[in-house]
């Protein structure tokens, strides 16, 4: 049975922290035992951390976790808690007598509301691995996707909030599921019926959304966001066989789910970037034009639940709030 979530992949747990003094957090995607992975960053504003040593011709060939966090840059930090839990676990790459865990992370910028001194820490990325389990994780407003907004073309006071969400695809065997920390520039859409979800409004006090690819063409003109103020950040999980350079092109293939959700995607102000996990659990290898489909879909109904899922903070309504509005 599935259940819908990235845990559908067995070996992948999942761990959230969110800030009980501002509406930020960090995510974590566990796999202790290693697995093959690889990365593709299409936003012009990324804000990443060990991602080199993912290109196919370089030495390591698994990794322990990867970590998504709010922050800015400054979230980066959190990566050295899941680190150190890891070590304290045995796991990591061996180097001697010595282990070494490979924690590749990518943040988002969620530093508009409250005190932006307040954010992911290494204390945060140790307590997310605790949290850590094989359960569906929570979706919305939480860890990653706590302080996160969506709609920000025109200002961020027009905003609504974004959120992380999970989703998951099986065919022939193998399992498929994406993890999405939604933070967007552009408007959320549902590709299977193409409702516009969560995205600009017309003005800061209106629940009226904007449609903002339509008012571009029409000639409005957006204001201009400050470099990495949004991003999506997420990770593809799957029980197939692969290796470095296949798990580089599943990552490419699940942004085409970006681009059916997030109009406009990867723009020069998101950082948007999506790991690819593959732990081998299923014995199973598969064709990449599947398994690329299967990501893509995962990750465009992720997006879709982030949203979905997310609670309001002052100034910024959800999805749930819109109601007749929409």
């Amino acid at each position: 049975m599935t259940l819908d979530t990235i845990t559908d992949v067995a070996g992948i747990t999942v761990g959230h922290f969110t800030h009980a003094q501002r509406a930020t957090g960090c995510t974590v995607v566990l796999c202790p035992q290693g697995a093959a992975a690889g990365v593709d960053v299409r936003g012009g504003a990324p804000g990443t951390r060990e991602t080199d040593l993912l290109r196919p011709e370089n030495l390591v060939d698994r990794v322990h976790a990867v970590l998504l966090t709010g922050g800015s840059a400054f979230g980066l930090d959190a990566a050295a808690g899941v680190m150190r839990w890891l070590e304290e676990h045995g796991h990591g790459f061996a180097v001697g007598t010595l282990r070494v865990p490979i924690v590749p992370a990518a943040v988002l910028f969620d530093l508009w509301h409250g005190d932006a001194r307040v954010r992911p820490d290494a204390a945060a990325g140790h307590a997310a691995c605790v949290a850590a389990t094989a359960a569906p994780p929570a979706q919305g407003s939480v860890g990653a996707g706590a302080g996160a907004t969506v709609g920000k073309l025109f200002g961020v006071e027009r905003a609504m909030r974004g959120g992380i969400g999970t989703a998951s695809v099986r065919a022939g065997g193998i399992t498929v599921g994406a993890l999405m920390a939604v933070n967007a520039t552009g408007d959320v859409f549902d590709p299977h019926d193409g409702e516009l979800v969560a995205g600009a409004r017309k003005t800061a006090t209106s629940h009226a959304l904007l449609r903002s690819a339509e008012a571009m063409l029409r000639g409005e003109l957006p204001q201009r966001p400050m470099p990495g103020s949004a991003t999506t950040i997420g990770v593809i999980a799957t029980d197939a066989q692969l290796d470095k350079a296949q798990c580089a092109k599943l990552a490419s293939m699940a942004h085409d789910g970006l681009a059916r959700t997030i109009v406009p995607a990867h723009t020069p102000f998101d950082g948007d970037t999506l790991f690819a996990l593959a732990t081998g659990g299923s014995g199973r290898s598969a064709s990449l034009a599947l398994l690329g489909t299967m990501a893509a879909e995962a990750t465009a109904r992720a997006v879709v639940h982030a949203v979905r899922h997310a609670t309001s903070l002052p100034g910024w309504p959800a999805a749930r709030d819109l109601g007749p509005a929409l």
